[in-house]
This record gives structure tokens, C-alpha cells and sequence, in this order.
């Protein structure tokens, strides 16, 4: 066994971690698993308590939130600006 002439200690004993290293290590793969869980339910929660309710609700009062109805029928989707009767340069400029 090879001890080392600076700290006095054996190779094997130099290259373990000691113990507060190892739980260290250990209480973050712990914390890693749970962080795990914790996603994974606050995600479900959203989609059933939040996006499921709205969905329906939007499904029953026949509300159409992206506009695709008589997209079929038409010969573009393309809607025409409100705001502006005569586009000009300065406008064009003026971003916001």
C-alpha cells in the first residue's frame, strides 16, 4: 500500500469521498427522483383542473378560438387589417 508523504494517507483512503460528500450526493439523487414526481403531477393537475374545464366549456358554448370554421368553403384565410385605411410611409416606419 502506497501512503503518501504530504497528508499521511493510504491511495484507497485519498480517493473515497468522505461521508458528508456521499450524502450530499446522495440527498441530491434523492431530491432529483421527487423533483421528478413533483413535475409530473403539477403538469397533470394543470391539464385536468385547467385546460380540460376550459376545453369543455369552450366545446359546449360552440366558441371557435382559432377562427377555423368556413375555412373549407372560402378561398383563402386570409382576413384584411382593420385599423388601416390608407397605408402610408411614416405608418410604415412607426412600428409600435
Amino acid at each position: 500500500m502506497a501512503v503518501s508523504s504530504a497528508t499521511g494517507r493510504t491511495s484507497s483512503e485519498a480517493s473515497a469521498p468522505g461521508l458528508g460528500r456521499r450524502l450530499y450526493q446522495g440527498w441530491l439523487e434523492l431530491a432529483a427522483h421527487f423533483g421528478e414526481v413533483q413535475t409530473l403531477l403539477i403538469v397533470c393537475f394543470v391539464y385536468v383542473f385547467v385546460l380540460g374545464p376550459m376545453a369543455v366549456i369552450a366545446s359546449l358554448t360552440g366558441r371557435d378560438l382559432l377562427a377555423k370554421r368556413g375555412f373549407a368553403g372560402a378561398a383563402s384565410a386570409w382576413n384584411d387589417a382593420e385599423s388601416v385605411t390608407k397605408p402610408d410611409l411614416e405608418r410604415a416606419k412607426r412600428l409600435f
